[in-house]
């Protein structure tokens, strides 16, 4: 049993049950996004895994939009969706300047409050560490990543 277009797979545990393992993070939204907030790739999203929706309580306060890799189904939809080009398709590729952002990812989950607050941390951290990045427009920060 595999999980549809993904990188993880379900597997039998000793009592039989099924658990699923997520071997790696399918997409990871990176500095573009700080300040944008285009709810494009949430618009596209056949499975609602990138948060905050602009429905939810803590969009506001969020700095940038966050994929949720346990709900993420690796379709890619989310890709060319990006007007700013914020999306990359895996961990691996995702320059080295965007490595907070990889965890912000990781952390943040819609409803949790120490999660959001962990996540947003790392966001600021980000930018304070790479603001040479941030002085460039969102649109065209992507292309300023491999410069960094």
């Amino acid at each position: 049993m595999t999980r549809p277009a993904g990188r993880g797979a379900a597997a039998a545990s000793h009592d039989g049950r099924f658990r699923y393992k997520l071997n790696a993070m399918p997409f990871v939204i990176t500095d573009p996004c700080i300040g944008t907030k285009d709810s494009a790739c949430v618009d596209v999203c056949p499975v609602d895994c990138i948060h905050p929706r602009k429905d939810e309580p803590e969009f506001e306060q969020a700095s940038m939009l966050y994929i949720h890799p346990e709900e993420c189904i690796d379709c890619g939809a989310c890709v060319p969706a990006c007007p700013v080009a914020a999306i990359y398709d895996s961990p691996e590729s995702t320059p080295a300047s965007q490595k907070h952002l990889i965890e912000a990812n990781a952390v943040y989950r819609a409803g949790d409050a120490d999660a959001v607050a962990r996540a947003e941390a790392l966001v600021k951290q980000h930018a304070a560490e790479h603001a040479d990045l941030m002085a460039i427009a969102p649109a065209e920060r992507a292309a300023a990543h491999g410069k960094s």
